[in-house]
């Protein structure tokens, strides 16, 4: 009978036709797997996981004017959704007005257009923004953004402290994946780290970063690859903070990831236990 041929998964990994239990040679449970919530965190950082606490159900969302999205905004709450995503249009994301020659043909395609606080006041409009987390797809111009959400918070009697969410604000994976980038590296990662310090003293709820393998996956990488770039990412803003004297406690908690998933279950598992 003729052997099955050769199968891998998009990471190289073979996938042999049969497994048994000599596959788990020399594999510990105990220290390769523990509990929900307990070290080495591979089933889950919480002991009771979404049977304590459900996830934040969010859609992506953001288009044409802020008006428009704020819209989108009140009619997915109104339908069951738990918290925003922002998409922000190119111009934004580029740190161009809308009327920059530049930005014409991308203003509002592909997410919404804020030139100013008026934009932000007009995005957020009537929303409760002190029981709904925010989450915002922004990266170079990011803590621009952060400033305007929190000033048209605190407008509306929401106090900063109060306020929660997630700024992507994750700049290596630009240079490697996306491309949205306005400055060098070394000035970018400035940016960053006086994010988590100012994030720290007055938005204590708030994500400061989500450091992302899903566009680094959605380039071309593999899932190792994929874990490898961006935990190296990870070390890269955890090591620039503590060089601009942060407190490693000052700024971790609030530091979030953001993964693909792929086809493949069980290597798409195995590479969320790993990371």
């Amino acid at each position: 009978m003729a052997q099955p041929s050769e199968r891998r998964t998009d990471s190289g990994i073979e996938i042999r036709p049969v497994y048994t239990t000599d596959d788990l040679g020399g594999w510990d449970p105990e220290r390769q797997l523990g509990a929900p919530g307990q070290y080495p965190y591979t089933r889950g950082v919480y002991p009771d996981m979404y049977r304590g606490r459900l996830w934040t159900m969010r859609q992506y969302a953001g288009f044409g004017t802020a008006q428009e999205t704020n819209e989108r905004f009140k009619f997915l709450l109104g339908h069951g959704q738990t918290g925003l995503s922002c998409a922000f249009d190119l111009p934004t994301q580029m740190g161009y007005d809308s009327d920059h020659p530049r930005a014409e043909g991308e203003v509002g395609k592909v997410g919404v257009a804020i030139d100013s606080v008026g934009d932000m006041r007009a995005l957020l409009a009537d929303l409760p923004l002190d029981r709904v987390t925010t989450s915002m797809t922004i990266n170079a111009t990011a803590a621009i953004l952060l400033l305007l959400y929190q000033i048209v918070a605190e407008e509306s009697g929401v106090a900063a402290d109060r306020l929660g969410g997630t700024v992507q604000n994750d700049i290596l994976k630009e240079y490697v994946a996306r491309g949205t980038y306005i400055y060098p590296p070394r000035p970018s990662m400035r940016i960053i780290t006086d994010t988590f310090a100012y994030c720290a003293e007055h938005l204590p709820a708030w994500n400061t970063i989500s450091i992302s393998g899903y566009h680094i996956r959605e380039a071309g990488s593999t899932a190792v690859q994929e874990v490898a770039f961006t935990l190296a990412n990870g070390i890269a803003y955890v090591e620039a903070a503590l060089a601009a004297g942060l407190g490693v406690d000052e700024f971790a908690p609030r530091l979030s990831f953001f993964w693909n998933v792929y086809n493949n279950l069980f290597e798409e598992v195995a590479k969320f236990r790993a990371v």
